[in-house]
């Protein structure tokens, strides 16, 4: 009798709760969500054999095999990342949110268990993604929502390759396979730009030495041009944030500050028309270039491309190998935690330079006055 009067309050307790709170009811359809995904995998090895499945299908399944198999080799912690496939029946999966002050790069952070302090959060519900879009926005945020095809539990669940993550594209589906599986492999607590660059190189350097040892030059070629261009948008983004960090350091008026925002606009126009864009080898500007400034928008794309320059010379400094340097990289970050793992980078490859744009990334509940990224 004892037991289920405690089940009962607990689950009257949950119910309130859930009425109550965003949060709960939030973690409620995360939860919901994450089971629904793990109840419909099925085996890729299975499937991509079936003679039901598609041609064009199997092909993808094969790819993503063969990559997570080749992770494995190279020493990333695969576990059972991407054995499975889940068709979640839809072309979104979620929705992230990220936001910024209009006068700061500097994000809006959401605090998680185990992982801390995250500037982003995914929905899987779009309308409680642009119903605190809004929210923020009524604050007087820069807000971004950009929509995610695939996610990492970082080795908590046996996370299953999702049908919103499959491309036609190849080196970007090999790429996506080693960026998840890095997660696995390497995750610095409350340091999330130094963990989404990480895993930008080496999604692309071991898709380069994967497409290479399979002869297949082409693919190599395609990943290492990607690779290039990702470091020239780091390098782009991080000069566009210390010019923004100068003018927003001034503390301008709201006039001011429109006048600002639209004069770094017409500098992103005239970088990638000009300089910048005429070292692209793979990637097209696309709508980049007119874009207006948002900082929500550029942490966003700083994230990604926060001082792969580092990243890279590490890679150099370990004879151009994906496995030793991600075995390096992970004893000189044990128990870094947050900005620290950036230090100590810049140490171990004797850079000695000030960050334009990448040291304004703080990692705050609510911001300060300070700086950020964008999509390419």
């Amino acid at each position: 009798m004892v037991f289920f009067a405690i089940v009962a309050a607990l689950f009257a307790g949950y119910g309130t709760a859930y009425l109550a709170s965003d949060d709960v009811r939030y973690l409620t359809r995360a939860g919901m969500e994450e089971t629904r995904i793990l109840a419909a995998r099925r085996p890729i090895a299975a499937l991509a054999a079936a003679p039901g499945t598609a041609p064009a299908l199997r092909s993808q399944l094969r790819l993503v095999l063969d990559s997570r198999d080749y992770a494995a080799r190279l020493g990333l912690d695969a576990k059972q990342t991407y054995t499975t496939y889940a068709d979640v029946g839809r072309d979104t999966l979620l929705l992230v949110l990220q936001a910024a002050p209009p006068d700061c790069i500097c994000p809006y952070t959401w605090k998680y268990p185990i992982v801390g302090r995250i500037p982003y959060k995914g929905f899987f519900d779009p309308r409680a993604a642009r119903r605190e879009a809004a929210k923020l926005d009524a604050r007087g945020f820069d807000t971004y929502l950009r929509p995610s095809g695939a996610f990492s539990t970082l080795g908590w669940f046996n996370d299953p390759l999702l049908s919103t993550a499959l491309t036609r594209d190849s080196v970007e589906l090999a790429a996506t396979v080693f960026h998840e599986i890095a997660h696995n492999t390497l995750y610095v607590k409350s340091a999330t730009p130094f963990n989404e660059s990480f895993a930008s190189f080496v999604g692309y350097r071991s898709a380069e030495q994967f497409f290479g040892e399979r002869r297949d030059t082409a693919g190599a070629r395609a990943a290492a041009d990607r690779w290039h261009d990702e470091m020239v948008l780091g390098e782009f983004y991080a000069a566009l944030v210390h010019r923004l960090d100068s003018v927003y350091a001034s503390h301008p008026d709201s006039a001011g500050l429109a006048a600002s925002r639209t004069a770094a606009s017409a500098w992103v126009r005239q970088q990638l028309s000009g300089p910048v864009g005429a070292r692209f080898r793979a990637y097209r500007l696309g709508r980049l270039p007119i874009r207006p400034i948002n900082n929500a928008r550029l942490i966003g794309a700083l994230l990604y491309r926060t001082r792969l320059d580092l990243f890279d010379r590490w890679y150099q400094m370990n004879g151009r190998d994906v496995r030793r340097s991600v075995r390096a990289l992970e004893s000189l970050m044990e128990g870094a935690e947050g900005d620290s793992a950036y230090a100590r980078l810049k140490a171990a490859v004797g850079d000695s330079t000030a960050d334009p744009g990448a040291s304004s990334v703080h990692m705050t509940a609510e911001p300060r006055r300070r700086a950020p990224a964008t999509d390419n």
